[in-house]
């Protein structure tokens, strides 16, 4: 099984931005953790502050990765081209959030991409991309 974790704007700050909301923990820390935790699937990791660039690798691997975790930041709440790149991709995508958008400022609670994601995590700290590959590998049958 290929996941592909897909980091929007901001997040190469993890461990250095805002703590108290996002954690002190930087993400290339925590992705070691995520993948010995599953090394029967290979997970790959890319991040973008550019929304050009994270529709493009989306449109790069998402006819041959059996899913795509996520994480829009910012872009989550304005991005009708995500959405659209998200449709168009036949690999199922799931949205997550570190924090839970809907107990932070009203804008940060609609989002413009759930619509076209297989399913929505948020609130759970690093964790929810955990549970995002979780639902994945429940969701999509092994390949023999």
């Amino acid at each position: 099984m290929k996941i592909q974790i897909v980091n929007g704007p901001n997040i190469n700050l993890l461990g250095k931005r805002e703590p108290s909301i996002y954690g002190a923990v930087s993400f290339d820390s925590y992705l070691e953790n995520l993948r010995s935790s599953y090394p029967d699937i290979k997970l790959d990791y890319y991040q973008s502050n550019v929304e050009g660039e994270l529709i493009n690798k989306l449109h790069e691997v998402g006819f041959e990765y059996d899913g795509i975790v996520l994480n829009a930041g910012a872009y989550t709440h304005t991005s009708i081209a995500l959405q659209d790149a998200i449709r168009a991709i036949t690999a199922p995508v799931i949205e997550v959030h570190i924090s839970n958008v809907h107990r932070r400022e009203e804008f940060r609670h609609r989002s413009m991409i759930a619509c076209a994601c297989m399913g929505v995590i948020c609130g759970f700290g690093l964790d929810s991309y955990r549970l995002a590959v979780e639902a994945l590998r429940q969701a999509i049958p092994a390949k023999k």
